[in-house]
C-alpha cells in the first residue's frame, strides 16, 4: 500500500529544515513545544518522577502505574531521537499507552543525551535503570517476574544494545525486548540495506539525514563498528531475550531491523517481526493515534503475554 494518506497529509505540511548545520537546543525547544499538556494526556492512576539510583549516578524516571494492585511486571522503556532530542514528556503519550494496554508499570529513563554526555553515557543510565529496577523491585511492586526493555528509534538500539550487556554480565532477570523500528547499524553505506535505498526520500526520514543525526552521538566517542553503538554487529546473539522487532513498510531503517530478527532466529532466539504497512521511521511517537498504528501497542501486550 501507499504511504498512509494521514502521515503523507502532516509531511507535506511540514516546512523545508533550516540551513547549516543541526542545532540541538533550538530542536529540543521545538519538540517540547508541541508537547499536550498533563490534563491533556491519557490518565492513569499514577505517574511519578522519581530517582534511581544506579552505579553510574542518579538517573530521572517516570514510573507509570497502570492499575490499583500491589504487583506488576514491569517495562523499562527507552525514548528515540536520534541519541540527542526526545525527553520523558515527548515520549509520554508512548509511555502512558504501553502502560494502559500491557497493565504493566512503565519505567520511562531520562538518559543522558549526545553531545553534552559522551558514549557510553546514555546506554549506562539506560543498563543502570534495568539493573535498579531488579535490585529495587520491592519499592516499584515488580512482581519478580515479567522484566521487558524497549525503546523506539535509537532506544530501540538502547534496547537491544542493554540486552546485550545484561546477557554477557550474566543478569538473565530481562524477559523481553520490544524494538520499534530500530537504529542498530550505525553505519550509514547505503549498499548495506535495500531499504536506505527504497525509502531514501520522501517518507519522514531521509537517508541522507542519517549521518547528520546521528553525529553528535557518534562525535561523542561511538564507534559504528562497536556492537554497543551498532547491536547487529554483535558476532552471537544466542541467549538474548526473546524479541518483538516492529517496522515501517517506508523507513529507511526497516531492512536492519528485520535482518536483526533474523539473526536472534538463527541464533534460537524467539524473535517476530511485525511490518506496519503503509508506515514511516516513527509512527509509534507521531502517528499512534491513528487506529491500526495504535494497535501496536495492543500487538506489543499480546507478545508480553498481557491478551
Amino acid at each position: 500500500m501507499p504511504l498512509h494518506p494521514e502521515i503523507a497529509k502532516v509531511l507535506a505540511s511540514l516546512p523545508a529544515p533550516p540551513p547549516g548545520p543541526l542545532d540541538p537546543v533550538a530542536m529540543r525547544a521545538g519538540e517540547e513545544a508541541i508537547v499536550p499538556p498533563p490534563e491533556e494526556r491519557l490518565p492513569l492512576p499514577s505517574v511519578e518522577d522519581v530517582t534511581a539510583q544506579t552505579l553510574v549516578g542518579d538517573v530521572t524516571v517516570r514510573v507509570y502505574t497502570p492499575t490499583d494492585s500491589t504487583a506488576y511486571g514491569v517495562l523499562v522503556y527507552f525514548h528515540g531521537g536520534a541519541f540527542f532530542l526526545g525527553s520523558l514528556d515527548t515520549h509520554d503519550h508512548v509511555a502512558r499507552s504501553l502502560a494502559q494496554e500491557t497493565g504493566l508499570k512503565v519505567v520511562s529513563v531520562d538518559y543522558r543525551r549526545a553531545p553534552e554526555a559522551a558514549f557510553p553515557a546514555g546506554l549506562d543510565d539506560c543498563y543502570g535503570v534495568v539493573r535498579w529496577v531488579a535490585e529495587h523491585g520491592q519499592s516499584l511492586g515488580w512482581d519478580g517476574e515479567t522484566l521487558a526493555i524497549a525503546g523506539d528509534s535509537s532506544g530501540g538500539n538502547y534496547a537491544a544494545a542493554v540486552a546485550a550487556l545484561a546477557h554477557d554480565d550474566g543478569f538473565d532477570r530481562i524477559t523481553h525486548q520490544v524494538l520499534y523500528y530500530p537504529s542498530l547499524d550505525l553505519d550509514f553505506d547505503e549498499d548495506r540495506y535495500a531499504s536506505l535505498r527504497e525509502n531514501a526520500i520522501g517518507y519522514g526520514l531521509e537517508t541522507a539525514a542519517l549521518k547528520p543525526f546521528n553525529a553528535f552521538y557518534l562525535e561523542s566517542g561511538a564507534d559504528p563498528a562497536d556492537p554497543r553503538v551498532s547491536p547487529i554487529k554483535r558476532a552471537n546473539l544466542t541467549g538474548l531475550p526473546k524479541a518483538l522487532v516492529v517496522t515501517g513498510e517506508f523507513d529507511p531503517l526497516r531492512d536492519e531491523g528485520e535482518l536483526y530478527a533474523a539473526r536472534l532466529r538463527d541464533a534460537g532466539v524467539d524473535a517476530r517481526v511485525s511490518r506496519y504497512a503503509g508506515a514511516g521511521h516513527g509512527f509509534v511517537q507521531h502517528f499512534s493515534s491513528i487506529p491500526e498504528y495504535h494497535r501496536v501497542f495492543e500487538e506489543t501486550a499480546a507478545f508480553l503475554g498481557r491478551r
